[in-house]
């Protein structure tokens, strides 16, 4: 696979630098009063972070020398704008970062169109929410940045919905240790509580108090939708006693239950 990739945009990654806290909060440090050299190496030494995010997109047929050198600029801003003041670390600043440029990247090269006036009004948006981000420390509203913008709430809303990126039910969303959690593990069904999970042990356990007989009945019966006459000919004896031994069946399951 991509992340797996020895080298990647003429990266050795297998010898990249992994920075302690403390060598990052020095870094930025002296960064923030106009070391370069220091940005450098705040830079390189975070590039294991954007191969992480990357992974995240390993799922398409975007190109992940592209993806890393996209995300690589979102790295770059990130050292740039972070606040040494705050009591964060600079991973979780850098992370949305860094996943917002692959995903901007993402929406201009999408092959879904969408119309000229709404991809406008979408990145007017999104600078916008970014510009707020910045002064407030914190995330604007729908109607914050609508306000600004002095344009309609719905058509600010309607038109960041519009450049989502959609994104498959097996990406992965968090991973620790070889272990993942897709977005498919977030949903759940409506129809299936934890109830009737419950309920549906409770009843294959009553089934195995019946007899070859009943059972062979309850199974034809209710799993596989056949009529009383259909398992009267299937099993060589007559409707009445189908019908007399499916009612002893669900008697006897029903105490069970």
């Amino acid at each position: 696979m991509y992340y797996n990739k020895v080298e990647i945009c003429g990266v050795n990654t297998s010898k990249l630098k992994t920075l302690t806290d403390e060598e990052k909060t020095e870094l930025l440090q002296r960064a923030k009063k106009g070391d370069m050299e220091a940005r450098q190496e705040l830079i390189y030494g975070n590039l294991r972070l954007v191969l992480s995010m990357i992974q995240r997109f390993t799922g398409r047929r975007d190109n992940m020398d592209d993806l890393f050198q996209v995300g690589c600029i979102g790295l770059i801003k990130a050292v740039d704008n972070f606040n040494t003041e705050l009591n964060v670390k600079f991973s979780t600043y850098a992370v949305p970062m860094i996943i917002g440029e692959i995903r901007r990247y993402l929406r201009d090269n999408n092959s879904i169109r969408i119309s000229r006036s709404v991809r406008d009004l979408a990145y007017r948006s999104l600078q916008m929410r970014e510009q707020l981000t910045r002064e407030r420390e914190s995330e604007p509203s729908v109607d914050d940045i609508a306000g600004k913008l002095g344009e309609d709430r719905d058509a600010v809303l309607h038109s960041m919905e519009a450049i989502i990126e959609p994104i498959s039910l097996y990406e992965p969303v968090y991973s620790e240790n070889g272990d993942s959690i897709y977005v498919i593990d977030q949903l759940s069904d409506s129809n299936y509580s934890d109830e009737s999970w419950l309920e549906s042990i409770a009843l294959r356990d009553a089934m195995k108090k019946l007899t070859d007989r009943e059972r062979s009945i309850i199974n034809m019966r209710f799993y596989k939708n056949k009529t009383q006459m259909e398992i009267a000919e299937e099993i060589g004896i007559s409707q009445a006693q189908v019908s007399r031994l499916e009612k002893g069946a669900i008697e006897k399951m029903r105490k069970q239950i």
